[in-house]
């Protein structure tokens, strides 16, 4: 997927919004997905939840990608 501001981060965003960690794991970023996902569901136990649920949003709509560095 292309870096910030791009269609890619703004579809992932939106999946986000719906499944914490869903729009980082379409980014290929499977340790932070599931790391939001359980978060996300151990904190709405306590009503916390939607810091972690707007974490994941901000997260995916923001992230870039690291760049090759050209040898």
């Amino acid at each position: 997927m292309p870096g910030q501001g791009s269609a890619g981060n703004v579809i992932a965003a939106l999946c986000s919004f719906f499944v914490p960690g869903l729009g980082q794991l379409l980014q290929g970023r499977l340790f932070i997905a599931i790391v939001q996902f359980v978060l996300a569901v151990i904190l709405w136990y306590f009503l916390l939840g939607w810091l972690v649920h707007l974490w994941s949003i901000l997260d995916a709509a923001l992230w870039k990608p690291k760049q090759p560095t050209a040898s």
